[in-house]
């Protein structure tokens, strides 16, 4: 498998493989967004290509992942200069652990069981046809839109709780990322540890408010993987609180700890024309499988969430900063 991550200094950037415990520089891109251009274009295997042009300057990770470098790692994928061309969105009640987080949040507790919500009925749709026969068309999976490329963190940038958020929460994921080629046919790049983001407070005053729940800032990285394995990948989520960790949870994801498959999730993301404009990225969120708020956690400005999936690399670590709430409404200026 290769590992692809992005890093700039502030006057140029850079495509690098991951050689641990350095970074080799690919010659001749500049982003991985334009390798991929170049070689769905070509028809030709990225893994190959990337392979082909990772003869650079070495760098050293540790001092990039560590921030001491120059070198910062960004988002490992992303349209430069044009974020509008990026859609992230995501499919939820896709795993066991997420279904009952949801049932929990919407029942007010994870000991009221009574009740069947709408979130058990749809994750119960996924159980009975969300793994179809090859061909065949299985049953639509619960869909999000979180927003284009300007949502995207890297590695180490803050995941803000806007100030009219009423919570901020991590989901721990995979996240698959494509690209749409000039003849609309949608290509999978690779996949990344991601973090989601979402406001559960307010989503748990009426789960109609999960729309507006998602729409926020969320955290993709460090590493871009090409081919990874996806039937059951495990890893670990945990908040670090001070310097100490005060929640922590082990975590397993791909397809043999899901109730929909890739390809299906895959079809009812794609099957909308307007998803596949050429040229445009895809950042797509596979599902969590436990959340923090479940607990009782309530993140705080300068927490630290950690999110880490074997064969995904280094983990991803992003803080968490509150923004000053909003007490004023944002006014709308009239050209009438």
């Amino acid at each position: 498998m290769i590992h692809l991550v992005q890093i700039g200094n502030g006057r140029e950037r850079r495509v690098a493989m991951v050689e641990e415990p350095q970074l080799r520089c690919l010659e001749g891109v500049a982003s991985v967004y334009e390798l991929a251009i170049r070689y769905a274009q070509w028809g030709s295997k990225m893994s190959e290509q990337a392979s082909a042009l990772a003869s650079g300057e070495l760098l050293d990770y540790d001092a990039i992942y560590a921030g001491t470098s120059e070198w910062r790692l960004l988002a490992p994928i992303d349209v430069p200069e044009q974020p509008s061309r990026v859609l992230v969105s995501g499919t939820g009640l896709t795993h066991v652990g997420s279904a009952r987080e949801r049932q929990a949040m919407h029942l007010g507790g994870p000991k009221v069981d009574a009740a069947v919500t709408d979130s058990m009925r749809m994750f119960q749709w996924g159980v009975e046809g969300g793994r179809p026969a090859e061909g065949a068309i299985g049953v639509a999976p619960e869909w999000f839109y979180k927003g284009d490329g300007s949502v995207l963190r890297g590695p180490g940038e803050a995941l803000e709780i806007p100030g009219h958020a009423e919570d901020g929460g991590e989901e721990a994921e995979i996240a698959g990322v494509y690209v749409i080629d000039g003849e609309g046919e949608p290509c999978r790049i690779g996949m990344t540890q991601g973090n989601e983001f979402s406001d559960h407070k307010f989503e748990k005053r009426n789960y109609l408010n999960l729309a507006g729940s998602k729409l926020r800032a969320c955290s993709v990285g460090p590493e871009l993987v090409i081919g990874p394995e996806f039937a059951n990948v495990r890893g670990e989520v945990r908040i670090e609180r001070a310097g100490e960790t005060v929640w922590h949870r082990k975590i397993a994801s791909g397809e043999e700890n899901m109730c929909h498959s890739l390809a299906n999730m895959e079809h009812h993301h794609f099957k909308f024309a307007g998803h596949r404009q050429a040229g445009s990225v895809h950042v797509h969120f596979y599902g969590a499988d436990a959340l923090s708020c479940g607990d009782g956690v309530v993140l705080r400005d300068g927490d630290v969430a950690e999110v880490r999936f074997d064969g995904f690399g280094r983990a991803l670590r992003n803080p968490i900063r509150e923004e000053t709430k909003m007490s004023a409404p944002v006014r709308v200026r009239s050209f009438a």
